[in-house]
């Protein structure tokens, strides 16, 4: 399999994002620039954290426009696998491969610890070298990482089990005291109807080796890894 992670102006997670595949998954990867339509026959795209073009009108609005994410919603409803992590989640939002929005934090503070999210779904081409209710340490980093959507929205996401991750306590329950961003239900990363698409805000790569201080994160990575290797 190989891995594609897309590179635009003010992505500052794409070479992170790179380094966890070659060297930790030990997968083919390139790098795919954003003004080329071409993603080099990846079987997985990855639209990695930053500020793409500085965040400018709001997270994604630009990043949507470009040559390359028109690509990307060709290859994602041709059953593509499409990973968008924190500034990716906002752009496939702004993209229409996902639903919802991402908005500003509660409390207007840029959030950047470690947080604990709990699996909600591990059938998924994302999830399924984690156990469903398991409960992962990974970093955030973001401003704008307040999940939005309206209530039939989010009925159509509990009913088919697109909620992947929800923000949780260590041993897993789901309060407002966990959640670190206000997002509606405690969503932490939700898929698209196909399930072959994941927006989440936590960075598994950031997640994926001990010397980070963890690499539960990299589970999402082993993931796709082995549902690649099973075709």
């Amino acid at each position: 399999m190989k891995f594609g992670v897309i590179i635009f102006p003010g992505s500052n997670c794409d070479h992170d994002a790179y380094w966890t595949i070659q060297n930790i998954a030990k997968q083919p990867v390139t790098f795919l620039w954003h003004e080329s339509h071409d993603l080099e026959n990846s079987d997985v795209v990855l639209v990695p954290g930053g500020f793409a073009y500085g965040d400018y009108l709001r997270t994604g609005a630009i990043a949507k426009f470009s040559p390359v994410m028109e690509s990307v919603r060709k290859f994602a409803d041709g059953g593509g696998l499409v990973l968008g992590i924190c500034n990716g989640f906002q752009i496939l939002c702004e993209s229409g491969l996902l639903p919802g929005a991402l908005t500003r934090n509660a409390g207007l503070k840029y959030v950047c610890k470690p947080v604990q999210v709990r699996v909600e779904n591990s059938d998924t081409p994302f999830t399924n070298a984690c156990r469903e209710g398991e409960v992962l340490t990974i970093p955030i980093g973001h401003m704008e990482g307040n999940y939005f959507c309206d209530q039939a929205t989010l009925a159509e996401l509990r009913r088919d089990h697109r909620i992947l991750f929800r923000y949780s306590t260590p041993t897993g329950e789901i309060t407002p005291e966990a959640n670190p961003n206000g997002s509606l239900d405690n969503i932490a990363g939700i898929s698209n109807r196909g399930g072959n698409v994941l927006g989440m805000m936590p960075h598994p790569e950031r997640a994926s080796e001990m010397v980070l201080g963890g690499r539960e994160g990299f589970k999402i990575f082993e993931s796709l890894a082995g549902i690649m290797a099973e075709k």
